[in-house]
């Protein structure tokens, strides 16, 4: 199958925690966020060409014993009904991992489609999810945020996603990008405390650099001081 596979990173050491994992970008995107840096993906995936999968395979088993898995990124996997066939050829590849190792497969997502993350978790084809949270859950709130008209519907997928994560068959976590002018440091608290029992909550700091919006570009992200105060606080919630 010709799989539109749009970038590739051989080695990436912050992508999962605590794995040496090879990126893969998949293109397209059922959200426009506004600081969306990856914006070429979705507007014009035409300009990247497909990247073989066999090209892939044949260097990850050359870095055999030294990868991990993969992070599948985009873009937004899930919008791709090849999905599931990827990570199957992926797992099934042979001479990418030692004897009796498995391929770790690793899955960014936005959580608008729960149908296919819970047919993944259930097939076991998923070692590890990181689900972004875009903003406060509130139809009009998450809808400015995500760049996309979203109903009370929309969000309810919204909800299941979370709700798939938080029932544990699967490792993840939760990941939120903090744009000072998006997102209030009490909206991200309220957050924490919907997820409270989450296994990890990342905070992100926005990079104006890139973004979609061309006023983004403009604005300042948050000092390191206060992320790393933000960060304390919301692993406070989420574990108490």
């Amino acid at each position: 199958m010709n799989y539109r596979i749009k970038g590739f990173i051989e080695t990436s050491f912050s992508d999962w925690p605590g794995k040496v994992v090879a990126v893969l970008f998949l293109p397209s995107c059922n959200f426009r966020c506004l600081y969306c840096h990856n914006h070429e993906l979705v507007f014009l995936p035409e300009k990247y060409p497909d990247i073989p999968l066999g090209e892939i395979i044949k260097s990850l088993q050359k870095h055999r014993g030294w990868i991990d898995g993969v992070c599948l990124t985009g873009g937004e996997p899930t919008v791709h009904p090849w999905l599931l066939s990827l990570i199957q050829d992926l797992k099934s590849a042979e001479g990418l991992t030692p004897a009796g190792v498995s391929l770790g497969i690793k899955l960014d997502t936005n959580g608008a489609r729960p149908r296919v993350l819970k047919s993944l978790i259930d097939g076991r084809l998923l070692d590890y999810v990181a689900m972004d949270l875009k903003g406060p859950l509130q139809a009009d709130r998450y809808a400015a945020i995500a760049g996309v008209p979203l109903e009370e519907e929309g969000l309810a997928q919204i909800q299941s996603s979370i709700q798939l994560l938080l029932d544990g068959k699967v490792d993840y976590e939760f990941r939120t990008t903090l744009v000072p002018t998006l997102i209030e440091e009490e909206e991200v608290y309220a957050l924490a405390r919907r997820i409270r029992g989450a296994r990890r909550y990342t905070l992100q700091n926005f990079n104006p650099r890139g973004a979609m919006d061309e006023g983004l570009k403009k604005v300042a992200p948050f000092d390191e001081k206060t992320m790393r105060r933000m960060q304390e606080k919301v692993n406070e919630i989420i574990k108490n």
